[in-house]
């Protein structure tokens, strides 16, 4: 899965300023920013340089290794981890997890087995299946009295049933500069068009909005940095629509989606111009889970101390997808990962059964 987030180019995480990125996260701001206080954006560009890969901030703030290769930090981390002594075992799956005296025993299904006081469980959400976060592990925990709230996909795509005439004329072709409206947020930014519907950071970013809403739909200003009183004085004395559109500079995609779902808009200048302001774009459902790059929903915050412990089951530490959080794309998402494992990993190391 670190390979897969890697395609092209690995964002470990974002450089914006410390005290906002708690926010990223939505739930539990507090939590996530004891969380990062102990491993933030810092700390992770510090562990990729101590394998000696040295990293840089991107023009849009997001945190890249220098040849952003995931592979090389892979290698580099699987070596220093070997050297430690840390045993891989490959090819298999958890299938049981039970308490005995003050051991946890794991079963797997090559029918080996391992004891321990304490341990780190992370099996990933149910995105990307044939990396192996398959989502099928709920049922271990619980079995032990564990709530979990059901996956939901996240920082995907969503359905748009197109006209014909979009997707013959516009399918592939990318909406920039965009501002993007879903219920009371609005976020800057790109969206892709696509056979089934909308791809691009716009959308994933308002995700949680649209799954909230009972009739998911967007608001599209395709020109926010001109207002509405300036795109009539530039269409002039155009009469026809294809003028107008050109003396805006709209985009070909733009263009389409305008003359397709609104036609008779178009043939009206003010209206075509409040409707380039306005655009509404009524969705369907989210794109299958599989195809999403993260998921919601996991093992509630409620069932989890401080340390990432679970409550119902002393000795368990869960990181990373497994817990009920979701952050946009730029880098938050290693991040969180990296954040809750850290600490997930030190309480496991300190952690001593009480007598």
């Amino acid at each position: 899965k670190f390979l897969v987030a890697g395609r092209g180019g690995l964002n470990l995480t974002h450089g914006e300023a410390a005290e906002n990125f708690p926010a990223r996260y939505r739930a539990e701001p507090e939590r996530w920013r004891d969380l990062l206080t102990e491993f933030g954006p810092d700390g992770l560009r510090a562990w990729a340089e101590k394998l000696e890969v040295e990293t840089y901030v991107g023009t849009s703030n997001r945190v890249f290794p220098r040849g952003q290769k995931a592979a090389v930090l892979l290698r580099a981390w699987l070596e220093r981890l070997r050297n430690s002594g840390v045993e891989f075992r490959t090819e298999t799956r958890l299938r049981s997890l039970t308490k005995e005296d003050a051991d946890w025993r794991l079963a797997f299904a090559d029918g080996e087995g391992l004891a321990a006081r304490a341990l780190v469980i992370a099996l990933g959400g149910a995105s990307w299946p044939e990396t192996g976060s398959d989502g099928e592990w709920p049922p271990l925990l619980q079995a032990h009295g564990v709530e979990l709230a059901p996956f939901l996909a996240a920082n995907c795509g969503w359905n748009v049933a197109w006209p014909q005439a979009v997707l013959e004329k516009a399918e592939g072709l990318p909406l920039k500069n965009l501002s993007v409206q879903a219920g009371d947020e609005t976020v800057s930014g790109e969206l892709l068009i696509t056979r089934y519907g909308l791809e691009g950071g716009a959308i994933y970013r308002l995700g949680p909005i649209l799954r909230a809403m009972a009739q998911p739909a967007l608001q599209i200003d395709f020109k926010p940095q001109v207002t509405a009183k300036v795109l009539l004085q530039r269409a002039g004395g155009a009469l026809r629509p294809n003028e107008w559109f050109r003396a805006w500079k709209l985009s070909p995609g733009a263009t389409v989606l305008l003359e397709s779902f609104y036609p008779e808009d178009c043939t009206d200048r003010a209206r075509a111009v409040a409707r380039a302001k306005n655009f509404v774009l009524p969705l369907q459902d989210p794109r299958p889970i599989a195809e999403a790059i993260s998921t919601a929903g996991g093992v509630l915050w409620s069932e989890l101390d401080d340390g990432l412990m679970l409550r119902k089951m002393p000795g368990v530490f869960l990181a990373g997808e497994m817990i009920d959080w979701e952050a946009p794309t730029g880098g938050y998402l290693l991040q969180g990962c990296f954040s809750t494992g850290t600490r997930a990993g030190r309480m496991a190391a300190e952690y001593r059964p009480r007598r």
